[in-house]
């Protein structure tokens, strides 16, 4: 019988690198398709091997054929570093970075919370200049990864809540103004047929006032 396991439990093996390598937008894109659609348990480099046996364990496969191709696509434990004399502030990788490891305003240096990188190399693409390097860090232990995969994990949720809200609120924005634009419409085509009304009374009396002179 095949067994069964849920969402979360996949999800809580892996890294919360959120680096899409999978193909999956996120880790819990990911753990969802392990989980209901079947998905294979070798896609997730940044958990390389130990996450693709504990993946095995969990869902009751036997991962020796996927090991080979593992040991030699996983991807070491790393951060990104920006060489600040380069960065020219564009704020393009302040809003590729998952957990917002990276702090700094329009048109000024940008830098690093090294605690925060999950090492997902998605800010790279995006810089314009090349200043964003990967450091490769000491691969942690067990307890380590579970640390940091809990705090990448809330701030990625924390981020992703931020995002929603703010969509939230320019869609109101972008409705008030709607309404308020629709009220603009409003007044001014009652402005226009008032001031047409006027008007066509005023021409109304002036050609009363010309019959009445012709007939005098």
């Amino acid at each position: 019988m095949k067994k069964t396991m849920t969402t979360d439990q996949i999800d809580a093996l892996l890294p919360q690198t959120q680096c899409g390598l999978c193909e999956y937008d996120g880790c819990k894109p990911y753990a969802e398709a392990i989980a209901h659609d079947g998905e294979v348990i070798n896609r997730c480099l940044p958990g390389g091997v130990a996450t693709l046996r504990e993946l095995a364990q969990l869902t009751d496969q036997d991962p020796t054929s996927m090991i080979p191709e593992m040991e030699e696509k996983q991807k070491l434990a790393s951060i990104a570093i920006i060489r600040e004399d380069s960065c020219i502030g564009c704020t393009k990788c302040i809003q590729s970075c998952p957990t917002d490891a990276i702090v700094g305003a329009a048109k000024l240096m940008h830098t690093i919370i090294t605690e925060d990188c999950t090492g997902c190399e998605l800010c790279i693409p995006v810089c314009p200049v090349d200043c964003i390097d990967m450091l490769t860090i000491p691969e942690p232990n067990q307890q380590q990864k579970q640390e940091r995969a809990h705090h990448f994990r809330e701030k990625y949720n924390k981020r992703n809540h931020r995002l929603s809200q703010n969509s939230e609120k320019e869609k109101q924005q972008h409705q008030q103004a709607k309404l308020h634009n629709n009220e603009q419409s409003k007044t001014l085509a009652a402005r226009k047929n008032a001031i047409a009304e006027a008007v066509a009374r005023a021409k109304a009396k002036k050609a009363q006032k010309v019959t009445y002179s012709n007939q005098g």
